[in-house]
């Protein structure tokens, strides 16, 4: 189990939960396959699950965050997803996903290893290529890459998985079918 990654999810869900929602507690459950850290409330406004990914922070809870700081449980505002994916690619596991879902924010946290996966075809290099280009338009989505690629949401949807499941993308959006849902580059690729 990659405790840091754990440590750094139940730490932000403490500094950042929404308090204001009475009844709504931090819920941390743990599966076979995961772990699951649901915090009440939603990404402060104005903040994105990009910018979380780019190291980015906005404090709901001033006082706490200044105390967990003083207590040395926070090392650098806005660093601790990049520690949790540190945390989790040491022991050979994805990134963590994050999600804002109805009222609370998740990160899943996956205790399955990463397989070792094919190498890459063009069609699937070609979606990395888009992606890097397209970073900072915020990624890109299926139809987006179907219109580019000229081929069916459903053969670019069987490269998107391929691509999840090596790491080598992630996925934005409020839940898993999100039609809004876009892809970004994981980091360090």
């Amino acid at each position: 189990m990659p405790l840091e990654a754990v440590r750094e999810a139940l730490t932000n869900a403490i500094v950042h939960a929404d308090y204001s929602q009475t009844g709504a507690p931090i819920r941390v459950a743990f599966f076979d396959d995961r772990i699951e850290i649901d915090s009440p409330g939603l990404l402060v406004a104005g903040m994105t699950i990009g910018d979380i990914r780019a190291g980015v922070s906005k404090l709901r809870n001033r006082v706490i965050g200044r105390v967990f700081k003083e207590l040395d449980l926070i090392e650098q505002w806005g660093s601790g997803f990049q520690r949790m994916i540190a945390a989790c690619r040491e022991m050979g596991l994805p990134e963590p996903v994050l999600e804002e879902q109805a009222f609370h924010f998740r990160v899943t946290i996956s205790l399955k290893r990463v397989a070792e996966h094919p190498k890459m075809d063009a069609t699937e290099q070609k979606i990395i290529e888009f992606l890097r280009e397209r970073e900072v338009d915020g990624g890109a989505s299926t139809q987006d890459l179907s219109r580019i690629l000229g081929m069916t949401p459903r053969s670019i949807r069987t490269r998107i998985a391929r691509l999840l499941n090596a790491g080598k993308i992630v996925a934005v959006g409020k839940s898993a079918y999100d039609p809004k849902k876009r892809y970004l580059l994981a980091n360090g690729e």
